[in-house]
């Protein structure tokens, strides 16, 4: 067994293709084949069904996945730390919460980029339900997201800011007239929230049951900047993380209401698998990101 064929076998399993794993690294079809099978011999299982033109994992394949990644994350590993090279390199393989890029996180990666050009650092959006196990299999090296405190033992929280939740409207809507704003007002206000399975919408629609107060949703959508567009055409009142409309507010297409009801605490989190060791290059973008 050797980290080339543990590298093809991965993937294989990412492909659900020989030809195309093949295409991707550069190895004729007859190659895969063959490192499969000294895998499979080897281990002496079977690790892919072959079900006519598409193939699956087998129970042993989808057990020896998971070591695979991690022995395909230690190769990454050390080459970025092995080499005396002091300028940072490498890949670092980050997921982000589509929300944090409305920030100054953009400016921030072409200053990094800038500062440490031999390092690439690939970016993948994330689900708050998926991203730990991305983690666990070195899928991602490092998280930043914005939630309410992630509390998972697999997890490192190495830094945390916090940040805030607040309402939108036009700045014609009646809401917007008002000194201050409670949950009370909300009652029959047709609500402009992100996804069912965004943790900012189940705050608040917790928050509202607890004060007796009956949602009148009208939209529900993971795009923010649909959301704002709904909110600025005086659709709704629009709920989300308040740098995602700082320049709407700017512009004075939006007004941010004077919220005096209950709190929602969240947070922009970097976050690694625990007992992973960051290299050099994700420590200097985690000191970047969080100074």
């Amino acid at each position: 067994m050797n980290i080339f064929q543990l590298e093809t076998f991965a993937k294989i399993a990412e492909t659900k293709s020989f030809t195309s794993a093949g295409n991707i690294l550069g190895y004729a079809q007859s190659t895969v084949t063959t490192q499969i099978k000294q895998l499979e011999d080897e281990l002496g299982c079977l690790l892919f069904d072959r079900l006519g033109k598409s193939i699956v994992l087998t129970e042993e394949g989808v057990r020896l996945l998971g070591y695979a990644e991690k022995m395909l994350q230690l190769k990454r590993e050390i080459f970025l730390e092995v080499p005396s090279s002091k300028e940072p390199s490498g890949l670092i393989k980050l997921g982000i919460s589509e929300t944090l890029c409305y920030d100054n996180f953009p400016k921030l990666l072409l200053k990094y980029r800038k500062k440490y050009p031999k390092v690439n650092i690939q970016i993948q959006f994330i689900d708050h339900s998926t991203f730990p196990q991305m983690l666990k299999n070195g899928a991602l090296d490092l998280v930043y997201t914005l939630n309410p405190l992630i509390e998972n033992d697999e997890l490192c929280l190495l830094e945390k800011k916090r940040e805030h939740l607040a309402f939108f409207a036009s700045p014609k809507h009646p809401l917007s007239q008002l000194e201050s704003v409670t949950e009370k007002d909300l009652e029959g206000v047709p609500l402009l929230l992100t996804g069912r399975n965004c943790n900012f919408r189940h705050m608040l629609l917790e928050d509202l049951k607890k004060r007796g107060v009956p949602p009148t949703v009208a939209l529900e959508t993971s795009s923010k900047e649909i959301l704002k567009q709904f909110a600025i055409n005086q659709l709704g009142v629009g709920f989300m993380p308040e740098m995602a409309a700082v320049n709407e507010v700017k512009e004075k297409k939006l007004c941010r209401l004077n919220w005096m009801g209950d709190d929602f605490p969240i947070y922009s989190q970097l976050i690694v698998y625990k007992g992973k060791r960051l290299s050099r290059a994700g420590e200097e973008l985690k000191n970047m990101i969080m100074p």
